[in-house]
C-alpha cells in the first residue's frame, strides 16, 4: 500500500511526502508518483506523531474515580480495590477508549503498564497504534505470586510474537516497594536475554526514597545497580527524587527517564527537576501517566506543563525551551524504546500527524514550536498516520461512536460490582 501526502507544510515550506507500505519513502518539493490514496494537505503542518512514553491506559474506566487524594491513599483506597475487580473484557474496552483519545491529540505510539496484557494487546492491534505493552510484574513480596506472574510473563511474550511489529512487549516490574528483589532480578535477566525493554516506577514520592534507604540502606537507583537491574535497556518513570550519585548511574547504565508533569501535579508527588536531569546527559522523555491520575493522553498539555513547570521551579524563563520539550514527545521517547520513528525523515517509520494550521491558537505562527509546546492543545490534529496507515481523517475515527458508548457501559458496571 501507498500513500501521498501533497502539499503539507514541513519545516516552514511546502513539501510533499510518500509512504511505501510502512516507511516514508520519499520527501520532495514536488511528487508526482501514483499510490493508493492521496491527501491534499492544504494548510496543514506535518509532525511525527507524538509519543506517550508511560501510561496505563484501561485506567480511562476510572477517570475521575478517587480525584484530590495523596498518592497511597489513592492507591490502597481506590484504585487498587477497584482494579482487582476488572476483567480482560474491561481492559479491552477501556484500552480502546485510550487509543481513540490519543489518535484524537496527535498520538501514534504509547508505552504501556497494565494488567490483563491479551486485553490491551487485541485493543491496540484493533485501532493501528504503535506500542510497547508489559506484562505486569507486581508480586507483593510472596514468593507464589512471584512464581504464578513469571509464568503469565513467559507465555505472554511467547504469544507476543503473534503480533505486528507495531506491538511490542515490554516487561513491567511496577516499583521497589510493590516487586521482591528477586523478581527485579529476574524480570532483568528475562528481558536481556530475550532482548526486551524493561519498564518501572521508581522515586515518584519522597517517601519511596525513605523507605528505600531503611530497608536496604541504599537509594533506589542504587538498589537496583545492586540487585543487577540497571542496564540500558531500562526506562524508568517519574524519576523526581533523585541526587547526584544516582544521576550519575542513570547516565552511565543509560536509562532513560520518563517525566509525567500532570499526574505529578495532582498528587503532590514532587517537582521533576528537568534542567539538572539534562544537564547529567540522561534522555528524557514524557508521558501522561494514567488517566485516573492526570485526567486526559493530551501530549501538547503535557508539554505545556513540561516547560512551565520547569520555569517556575528554577525562576528562569529561559529553561526547558520548546524545540527541547518537543523533542521529549518526539526523538527523545523513540530513542528511549529503540524505536525508528520521531521524525519526518526518509526511511523512519510512517508514524505522523497534520496539524491544522488556520485554527485561531496557530496564528500568527512567528515560532511553530512555540506554537506547538504553549499555544495548542489536541484539537488542532487534523489527521493521523501510523505505520503507514490513516486513523483518523479530519477528526473521524471509523467507529468512534460505538467505543465511547461501550466503554461507558463497561465503566459504569465495573463501579457497580
Amino acid at each position: 500500500m501507498s500513500l501521498l501526502i501533497k502539499n503539507a507544510i514541513l519545516n516552514g515550506s511546502k513539501t510533499d511526502l510518500h509512504i511505501q507500505d510502512n516507511r516514508i519513502d520519499q520527501i520532495s518539493s514536488a511528487i508526482n508518483c501514483k499510490a493508493d490514496n492521496v491527501i491534499d494537505a492544504q494548510g496543514k503542518i506535518l509532525l511525527p506523531g507524538l509519543m506517550n512514553g508511560h501510561t496505563h491506559a484501561a485506567m480511562t474506566l476510572l477517570r475521575g474515580f478517587g480525584d484530590d487524594m495523596s498518592l497511597f491513599d489513592w492507591l490502597n483506597d481506590k484504585i487498587w480495590p477497584i482494579e482487582a475487580k476488572m476483567t480482560e473484557e474491561d481492559v479491552y474496552w477501556g484500552t480502546k477508549l485510550a487509543c481513540l483519545e490519543m489518535i484524537k491529540c496527535g498520538t501514534t505510539f504509547f508505552n504501556d503498564m497494565y494488567w490483563f496484557w491479551p486485553g490491551s494487546v487485541k485493543a491496540v492491534n484493533e485501532m493501528g497504534l504503535r506500542a510497547s505493552l508489559s506484562g505486569v510484574l507486581i508480586d507483593l513480596f510472596d514468593k507464589e505470586k512471584s512464581a504464578q506472574q513469571k509464568r503469565v510473563i513467559e507465555e505472554e511474550f511467547r504469544l507476543s510474537k503473534s503480533f505486528p511489529e507495531r506491538i511490542s512487549y515490554c516487561i513491567g516490574p511496577h516499583a521497589i516497594y510493590t516487586v521482591s528483589a528477586d523478581s527485579l532480578s529476574w524480570a532483568q535477566g528475562f528481558a536481556k536475554s530475550n532482548k526486551l525493554n524493561l519498564h518501572l516506577h521508581l522515586s515518584e514520592t519522597e517517601k519511596e526514597v525513605h523507605d528505600c534507604i531503611d530497608q536496604h540502606g541504599v537509594r533506589p537507583v542504587e538498589y537496583l545497580e545492586k540487585i543487577g537491574v540497571l542496564a540500558d535497556n531500562v526506562s524508568i518513570a517519574h524519576a523526581i527524587w533523585l541526587d547526584d550519585r544516582e544521576l550519575e548511574l542513570l547516565n552511565q547504565y543509560n536509562v532513560g527517564i520518563l517525566t509525567n508533569p500532570c499526574a505529578n501535579m495532582k498528587l503532590s508527588a514532587g517537582v521533576f527537576p528537568f534542567t539538572r536531569i539534562q544537564e547529567a546527559g540522561i534522555l528524557i522523555g514524557i508521558g501522561t501517566d494514567g488517566v485516573a491520575s492526570n485526567n486526559n493522553f493530551d501530549l501538547f498539555e503535557e508539554m505545556k506543563f513540561t516547560a512551565l513547570v520547569e520555569k517556575s521551579r528554577t525562576g528562569d524563563p529561559t529553561t526547558a525551551p520548546a524545540d527541547c520539550v518537543f523533542d521529549c514527545v518526539t526523538r527523545n521517547t523513540a530513542s528511549i524504546f529503540s524505536a525508528n520513528c520521531g521524525e519526518i525523515k526518509e526511511g523512519k517509520l510512517a508514524d505522523m500527524i497534520l496539524i491544522d494550521a488556520t485554527v485561531p491558537p496557530m496564528v500568527p505562527g512567528h515560532s511553530r514550536v512555540s506554537d506547538f509546546v504553549y499555544s495548542v492543545n489536541g484539537s488542532v490534529v487534523n489527521t493521523v498516520i501510523c505505520d503507514g496507515k490513516i486513523l483518523m481523517q479530519d477528526r473521524y475515527i471509523s467507529g468512534e461512536e460505538t467505543i465511547i458508548a461501550k466503554a461507558r457501559e463497561t465503566a459504569a458496571d465495573l463501579v457497580a460490582r
